[in-house]
């Protein structure tokens, strides 16, 4: 006998939008009772899409690749905690052997971090001069998920302080290759500089996003620009910076003057209609499942709680080109006891994770 899954909601299927009780059957949500016999599980609470973690690094650790086995309980740390689907901002290893595993989150990829030469994490990008880079965009476009990732700006140790990594020309030809390919573009950036060629150049999205300011921020929402803050990231730019203390002062206090106005920068970019989605950074340095914790962040910028969840789930699917709770879509949804519209802390304590229709967590 066929088991069906029964969620006595609401089912939270927009942000404006619920239904009282669904089903999955085969795999599949519907909102059609079905027929016939079947072995019936109910599950009762607010039911939500997968959340979504916009930047998240499986297969990455802070010394760079990671064999399979850190790579799966990455994975299946940021399921167990709603995430079940990952756009991965940039990672050395090969994961492509996750889309076999009906037990982990989806993953889109953006091939590998493209840096310039020795202006990033050690063994984490490809590292090329700028003669190189459309090529290598290129290629990139070509390994991913419809996404490239490029290292925007990052410490010059020669003038002392966060520089961009690529003139503004070059970035604009390699842009231009990543939209021929058929991806999306975003990039790693801290600093004013950066963002500013980066919108010129026309690309797509920004990790982290410190940087912005009055006239990047317009830029951007005229745009449709979008953001993916990773204030659980930015937390840190403290410790990141202590070691640049007395060599490069001048970093020392960009750092920490980008990390005192994060809130209000995000904030600000919120306000002007900039969109705004959840990621964490997890992998590298930071731990994963973390996404609950980013949606309260944006509570911090002024986001209502209903804001902040879109941020995670219903917007967030809509961006990637994923379904959520869609009939006929392939049921990934977390259940809760509470509404996490209400009380979005609520959101790292799931009472069931449902993947491809079967309870994992």
């Amino acid at each position: 006998m066929a088991t069906v899954l029964h969620l006595t909601g609401p089912v939270l299927v927009g942000r404006e939008e619920e239904r009282a009780q669904a089903w999955v059957v085969g795999g599949r949500l519907t909102f059609e009772r079905p027929t016939g016999d079947h072995d019936v599980t109910t599950l009762a609470g607010w039911v939500l899409p997968g959340l979504v973690d916009a930047h998240c690094h499986v297969g990455l650790v802070a010394t760079g690749a990671t064999d399979a086995a850190t790579a799966e309980a990455q994975a299946t740390t940021d399921r167990d905690a709603g995430t079940l689907l990952i756009r991965d901002a940039g990672s050395p290893s090969d994961t492509r052997w996750v889309d076999e595993r009906a037990d982990l989150p989806r993953i889109i990829r953006a091939g590998r971090h493209i840096a310039r030469t020795r202006r990033y994490i050690r063994n984490f990008a490809w590292e090329v001069e700028p003669d190189q880079l459309v090529e290598r965009v290129r290629l990139e476009a070509r390994a991913g998920d419809g996404w490239v990732k490029l290292v925007g700006d990052w410490i010059d140790r020669g003038a002392g302080d966060l520089t961009p990594c690529w003139p503004a020309d070059v970035l604009a030809a390699a842009v231009a290759a990543a939209h021929e390919e058929g991806a999306r573009v975003t990039a790693h950036c801290f600093g004013e500089q950066s963002l500013h060629d980066l919108a010129a150049a026309g690309t797509d999205c920004v990790e982290h996003a410190t940087g912005l300011v009055p006239e990047s921020i317009e830029a951007f929402a005229r745009q449709g620009v979008a953001i993916v803050p990773t204030l659980v990231n930015i937390d840190t730019f403290p410790q990141i910076a202590e070691p640049a203390r007395e060599k490069f002062p001048d970093y020392h206090r960009h750092m920490l003057d980008l990390h005192a106005r994060r809130y209000e920068t995000v904030a600000a970019a919120h306000d002007a209609g900039v969109p705004v989605y959840v990621g964490t950074d997890a992998g590298g340095s930071l731990p994963h499942g973390l996404a609950g914790q980013e949606v309260e962040r944006l509570t911090r910028c002024g986001f209502s709680a209903l804001e902040a969840v879109d941020a995670a789930t219903w917007s967030a699917r809509a961006w990637l080109g994923r379904p959520g709770l869609e009939e006929g879509a392939q049921a990934d949804l977390v259940v809760y006891a509470q509404d996490p519209r209400a009380d979005v802390g609520v959101l790292g304590h799931p009472v069931a994770v449902v993947l491809r229709g079967s309870v994992v967590a």
